[in-house]
C-alpha cells in the first residue's frame, strides 16, 4: 500500500476510509493500514474491530514471518453486502447484482427504452430487480441499495435538455419511485461517472490515482475520478467532453455549439459518413435510421476492426477526434491513466486506443515526465451497470466519498 492520505483519529470519516484502503488493497495487514493512515496500532485494531464485527472485512490467515510475530491479514469479506447496479439505454438495459468487491454475480440484459416513456419503463426495471434478486437467492436484508445509471440522470434544477437521447428521463424522479417501490436506498448518476466508478471499486484502485474514463454510447461522456470521489461541478455535469470544440468552423451541433466533438466522432456522425458512401453501405447492409444506428454503427465498427479500407477509414478519423480531445484532457488535468468503457468501443475499442495512446506518447505535455496508460475498461461493455452498483456500495459503505449533491438513507 503506498500513497493514501493521512487520517485524523478524530474523523467522522476514518472509519469508511479505512474500509477504502482495504478494498483498494486487496489482502492487507493491521500494520500496512497504520503506515498508510499514519493512524496508530490501537486506532486500527480498533477501526478493524469494529469492520469484522459488523461483517463486512474478515481475517483470511497470516502473511510471512519477518522474525517477530506473523502478521494477521485482512480483507474484504464480498459476500457480506450486495449492491444492484442498472444501466437505462435505449438499445438494453443491463442489470447486474454484485459483491462487496464489485463483483458480478449475477446479471440480466432485457430490451432498452426506445419508444417508451419513463413511467412505462420504471415499473418493468422494479420487476426486472426483483426476478434477479429472487434468481440469485440474495437475501433482501444483504443488498445496501440500487445504483442506476443513464445518460442525463444526474442533471440538477437548470440542467434540464443537456441530454439528446434522454430528455424524458432527465426532469422523471427515477431515483423516488424506485427506492418506494423496492424499499432500497436508490442513487442515480450519468453513465460515464458510473463507468469511472466501476475502474475505481471492482478494479481496486486507491484513492490516491486520479483517472478519467470516456465513456461512449450514441455520444461521449467522460467520468473523472480525484481523490477516491466523483467530480461533478457546479451542476453535476462534469464530463460533457462531447460538447469540447475541435472546430469552431465545424457543422452545428444540437447544443448550438459547433464543431463539437460529438457531431464530428460520435456513432451518428460516423453512420451519417457511412450512408454517403453508396458502395459501403450496400456492402454493410446499413439502413440509416434512428431507430438502427446503434446496429449500424457495430457492422462499420466489426469492418473495421477486419481491416476493410472504408470502414477503417472511416473509425480511424473517429479515432483522431476522439484522442485529440483526450490529449486536451490530459494535459489539462495531467491525467497518467484513462480507459475507454461502453458499448461504443465494443468492437473498434482497440483502434481508439492505438490512437490515443499515439497521440499522448507523441505530444502530453508531461510526456518526458510520465507515460499515459490508455486502456479498455473492464468490464467495458457492462461498466456503466457495475459502476452503479458500486455507487450504492460507496455511498452507503464509505461515506466519506460523498457529496453534497446526492444523498441516500442507509444501511449501516
Amino acid at each position: 500500500m503506498s500513497g493514501a492520505r493521512r487520517l485524523g483519529p478524530s474523523s467522522a470519516h476514518t472509519r469508511s476510509a479505512v474500509l477504502d484502503l482495504i478494498r483498494s488493497g486487496g489482502v492487507v495487514s493491521r500494520i500496512e493500514l497504520a503506515e498508510a493512515t499514519g493512524l496508530t496500532a490501537t486506532s486500527i485494531t480498533r477501526i478493524v474491530k469494529s469492520l469484522i464485527d459488523d461483517g463486512l472485512v474478515i481475517e483470511s490467515g497470516h502473511g510471512d514471518s519477518t522474525g517477530g510475530k506473523r502478521r494477521s491479514l485482512i480483507e474484504l469479506n464480498r459476500s457480506a453486502r450486495y449492491a444492484v447496479g442498472i444501466s437505462l439505454d435505449e438499445a438494453r438495459l443491463s442489470y447486474v447484482v454484485t459483491d462487496l468487491s464489485g463483483r458480478i454475480i449475477g446479471q440480466l440484459v432485457t430490451p432498452g427504452f426506445a419508444q417508451t416513456v419513463p413511467s412505462e419503463t420504471v415499473p418493468r426495471l422494479v420487476e426486472e430487480i426483483g426476478q434477479l434478486i429472487e434468481h440469485l437467492g440474495v437475501p433482501v436484508s444483504d443488498v445496501v441499495g440500487i445504483g442506476v445509471a443513464g445518460a442525463g440522470l444526474d442533471l440538477r434544477s437548470g440542467g434540464e435538455g443537456l441530454s439528446l437521447t434522454a430528455q424524458e428521463w432527465e426532469s422523471y424522479p427515477v431515483r423516488d419511485v424506485v427506492e418506494d417501490a423496492t424499499g432500497l436506498p436508490t442513487v442515480r448518476e450519468n453513465d460515464a461517472a458510473c463507468a469511472a466508478l466501476a475502474q475505481y471499486w471492482a478494479g481496486r484502485i486507491p484513492a490516491t490515482q486520479d483517472f478519467a474514463t470516456l465513456y461512449m454510447t450514441s455520444g461521449f461522456g467522460l467520468g473523472l475520478m480525484t481523490g477516491g470521489t466523483l467530480s461533478r461541478g457546479a451542476s453535476s455535469n462534469v464530463g460533457e467532453i462531447g460538447h469540447m470544440v475541435l472546430d469552431v468552423d465545424g457543422p452545428e451541433c444540437w447544443c448550438g455549439a459547433r464543431g463539437c466533438l460529438e457531431q464530428l466522432a460520435a456513432p451518428r456522425a460516423i453512420v451519417d459518413a457511412a450512408m454517403a458512401d453508396a458502395p459501403l453501405r450496400v456492402q454493410l447492409g446499413l439502413v440509416g435510421d434512428k431507430a438502427h444506428q446503434r446496429a449500424d454503427f457495430s457492422a462499420i465498427a466489426r469492418a473495421a476492426a477486419r481491416g476493410e479500407e472504408r470502414s477503417l477509414t472511416l473509425i480511424e478519423r473517429s479515432a483522431t477526434y476522439v484522442a485529440t480531445a483526450l490529449l486536451s484532457v490530459v494535459n489539462l488535468l495531467d491525467l497518467d491513466r484513462v480507459f475507454l468503457a461502453g458499448p461504443g468501443f465494443a468492437d473498434a475499442g482497440a483502434i481508439y486506443v492505438s490512437r490515443i495512446r499515439d497521440l499522448t506518447t507523441r505530444f502530453a505535455r508531461t510526456r518526458t515526465v510520465h507515460s499515459v496508460d490508455v486502456q479498455l475498461a473492464d468490464p467495458g461493455l457492462d461498466a456503466a451497470a457495475v459502476g452503479a452498483a458500486s455507487l450504492a456500495l460507496q455511498h452507503v459503505l464509505t461515506p466519506h466519498t460523498r457529496t453534497a449533491r446526492i444523498a441516500v438513507a442507509s444501511r449501516p
